[in-house]
């Protein structure tokens, strides 16, 4: 058992984001049962989850004439437009049936608001909204966290990113994750940029 100012922080593993979803990560579904196995490993186990309301407007079909995968302006910074995922109350928001949840300490909504993006389990991207992560980290005395989930060059970057910068000793679990690849490299040149903030690239076989 690792120790208690350790946690696993399990990201967005959500039917939207696996095979078969609206916006589907290749091999999503094979993180699942490492992760599963992971959980048994932590005293504390915390999961994300993107709740988005109908109109978010990080969906393409909010601007006539653009398509997903196409940039925009929005809250004031670029914007990567997507399909509609993780719709408040839809199956796709759901985590994965497969994915373990009874060790879990708490989950953390993020998107919710329909004028900014939010890919950190901590902060939405332009950081005017806080979820509570880093108040409940720190009420629980955990300064360590392990990062896992769904989707790498995304929403898992930017929390880890987040973690680091708040000053939690973060570490990547690399087989517990996978890319979106908009752009074929963009899973590697996430990894790269982790390692150069100081986070820890582990495996699974590691913890």
């Amino acid at each position: 058992m690792r120790k208690a100012n350790e946690a696993l922080l399990i990201v967005d593993v959500q039917n939207d984001f696996i095979p078969g979803g609206a916006l589907a990560v290749s091999e999503g579904d094979l993180i699942v049962p490492i992760i599963n196995q992971l959980q048994e490993k932590f005293q504390h186990v915390i999961a994300t989850q993107d709740f988005h309301p109908s109109d978010h407007g990080s969906f393409a079909i909010q601007h006539p004439g653009k398509n997903p995968g196409e940039m925009i302006e929005l809250a004031g910074l670029p914007q990567v437009l997507w399909q509609v995922h993780c719709v408040q109350g839809s199956q796709g928001a759901d985590f994965h049936p497969e994915l373990e949840t009874k060790s879990w300490e708490m989950i953390f909504q993020k998107g919710k608001n329909p004028k900014v993006d939010s890919y950190s389990g901590f902060f939405d991207n332009a950081r005017r909204g806080d979820t509570g992560l880093a108040a409940y980290l720190q009420e629980n005395q955990i300064d360590s966290v392990f990062i896992c989930g769904l989707a790498l060059d995304y929403c898992v970057k930017f929390t880890a990113l987040d973690a680091k910068s708040l000053g939690f000793d973060t570490y990547l679990i690399e087989d517990a994750t996978r890319a979106v690849n908009l752009s074929p490299t963009d899973g590697e040149l996430a990894i790269q940029e982790m390692k150069q903030k100081g986070i820890h690239i582990i495996s699974s076989k590691s913890i």
